[in-house]
């Protein structure tokens, strides 16, 4: 059973929609318990770095989280979820889950850009992996953010975007993937990643 993880950063709506679409079985949950018990999580979330850890610290959710990880089993972050995995944001300075060494960096002023960055936007894809399959060079992705992740490891970089810089759109240490793209609104080819995902056995090393 894949579980998508409830620990109120933004609405799941779309995310269980899009998982409903690809024919997946999933439940929503808070609880530690069943993060321990599931096959694969999915670890969604919009909304402020600082707040969210406090609430995933007061649930448990931290340790839950972490332990899994290690587990060998999937598990992708998307967006704050993707952030938040990494050691430390800049957002508040909020010291992150550390599952994947990394910071995360908010856009610098001076670019002559909007931020928070929204829309569309095409990936560079750094290397093959199973969640591409399907997924051509260049597809366009939807995004939704004011910062970004950077993880320490290069060797980790699944897929690039350019917003007046490039950054690190999608990574993968092991069985832990992160995209700082929504997938779950991102059309056909969201849909495509999130079905890789859902039929992903034990990922390879990295």
């Amino acid at each position: 059973m894949t579980v998508v993880i409830d620990y109120g950063a933004g609405n799941l709506r779309s995310v269980e929609n899009a998982l409903k679409m690809v024919g997946a079985e999933f439940r929503v949950t808070e609880k530690p318990e069943e993060v321990y018990a599931a096959d694969k999580v999915i670890f969604p979330g919009v909304g402020e770095a600082s707040s969210s850890m406090k609430k995933l610290i007061k649930g448990g959710l931290d340790k839950a989280l972490k332990d899994f990880a290690v587990s060998g089993k999937p598990f992708l972050g998307i967006c704050l979820g993707c952030q938040i995995i990494l050691d430390r944001s800049e957002e508040a300075e909020t010291p992150c889950l550390g599952i994947i060494p990394g910071n995360v960096r908010l856009f610098p002023s001076g670019l002559g850009l909007k931020v928070p960055h929204m829309g569309w936007n095409s990936l560079h894809l750094e290397k093959p992996d199973p969640l591409f399959h399907g997924i051509p060079e260049g597809a366009d992705f939807y995004f939704v953010h004011s910062y970004y992740p950077q993880p320490r490891d290069s060797e980790t970089l699944l897929a690039t975007c350019t917003y007046g810089l490039p950054f690190s759109a999608g990574f993968r240490k092991g069985n832990v993937y992160g995209f700082q793209f929504h997938p779950e609104k991102s059309g056909p080819y969201g849909l495509t990643l999130l079905r890789n995902f859902i039929a992903l056995k034990e990922p390879e090393s990295c």
